[in-house]
């Protein structure tokens, strides 16, 4: 039984982005049509697109704000809170 070769890593990082999806999609519906060597080939185009996206989209997040350090001892408070007073 021949399998369809599930590209490598360097086939994959030397993809553009458009040609990427396109492949991704036309290797689904292949796979969507009953090719089971198709299956494995479009798994793997679409984790590298998914890994492209979800980078992309991190990059454009602004940077975190770094947390003011709170007393070891005030665990129970949450940070920026402000202390109440039992009366």
């Amino acid at each position: 039984m021949s399998r369809a070769p599930i590209p490598s890593a360097d086939e994959l990082a030397s993809l553009e982005d458009a040609e990427l999806e396109q492949l991704a999609v036309a290797w689904r519906g292949r796979a969507s049509r009953g090719d089971r060597d198709a299956y494995g080939v479009a798994h793997a185009l679409e984790v590298e697109l998914r890994q492209r996206i979800r980078a992309s989209n991190l990059q454009q997040l602004p940077p975190e704000a770094p947390a003011a350090p709170r007393p070891w001892w005030k665990f129970w408070q949450r940070p920026g809170s402000e202390p109440t007073s039992a009366t």
